[in-house]
């Protein structure tokens, strides 16, 4: 099992020195992946109809991860470069495209892109998108962005997006893995129907249900377990460094592939803080 990090950009703000420091260490310490999340804007969840239910605040510092990931191809040479997730629907679908694909090939192939619906509905409206279809929305968009990968030039008329013969170049010359993400039925269908892998958050109880409803539904769609990616974001940060390696144990043993550590809300201040952490993590695996 590939076991990385959640970039701790919520207590350490949006800077270089954050993503330097977190990054290299990350991939010094020996993780296989660096993972970011997504927000564009940030909104005031106060006197909202209907209620915004989300974590992210006005508050809260976010990198725009392709960014980022730019950099952090510049400064790292192995660690794959994961977004955990990006929120696809309220995003032009040819320029995530174009983004994506500038990343790969800045890091030799380390994208790994990890999209989902999000839930913040005011982020949507200001970028110009509908919330109310951005599931139907992400299953055309992932088909789409597979063949503005693999295709010089293409047409294309569907529900959201319309081509007419165009394309981007250069091409990233591999398959970029998709991972969707969510918490519900549909979500796990979608993902089994149309994704490489899931990105699965929340306690590992349900995480462990949740990846049992994913293979249901790999299998009725007659697709392997074995080339599919379970990828676990271990959310209970306030639990002890133990018990993160017992729910990665478990995760293993369930068949997972993937597992990310958090070290957020553990009222730590400074880049060293989260470093020591992570090592400490690592040191037990």
């Amino acid at each position: 099992m590939k076991i990385g990090i959640v970039h701790p950009g919520l207590e350490l703000g949006s800077t270089k020195q954050a993503l330097a420091g977190i990054g290299r260490a990350a991939e010094e310490l020996g993780y296989d992946h660096f993972a970011m999340f997504d927000h564009v804007l940030g909104a005031t969840h106060e006197g909202r109809d209907p209620p915004l239910t989300g974590y992210a605040f006005e508050t809260d510092p976010f990198n725009d991860p392709f960014v980022a990931f730019g950099y952090l191809a510049a400064i790292t040479q192995r660690i794959e470069l994961v977004t955990g997730i990006l929120i696809l629907p309220q995003r032009q679908t040819a320029l995530v495209a174009k983004q994506a694909v500038d990343v790969d090939l800045l890091s030799e192939g380390r994208l790994r892109l990890g999209v989902g619906l999000g839930w913040n509905y005011v982020e949507y409206d200001a970028l110009g998108q509908d919330f109310h279809t951005r599931g139907r929305r992400m299953a055309e968009q992932i088909g789409l962005l597979r063949r503005l990968w693999t295709e010089p030039l293409i047409s294309f008329e569907g529900e959201f997006d319309r081509i007419d013969r165009a394309g981007i170049l250069p091409l990233p010359g591999r398959h970029i893995p998709i991972y969707t993400g969510g918490v519900s039925e549909p979500a796990f269908e979608r993902a089994a129907r149309l994704a490489d892998g899931f990105m699965f958050f929340g306690p590992v109880d349900f995480c462990l249900d949740s990846m049992a409803s994913v293979k249901r539904h790999l299998a009725r769609f007659g697709r392997a377990e074995a080339d599919f990616g379970f990828h676990y974001m271990i959310q209970d940060n306030q639990e002890s460094i133990r018990q993160n390696r017992e729910y990665l144990a478990r995760w293993r043993d369930a068949g997972g592939n993937h597992a990310t550590v958090n070290s957020m809300a553990r009222k730590m201040t400074t880049i060293e803080q989260h470093v020591e952490f992570f090592a400490e993590v690592k040191a037990g695996l």
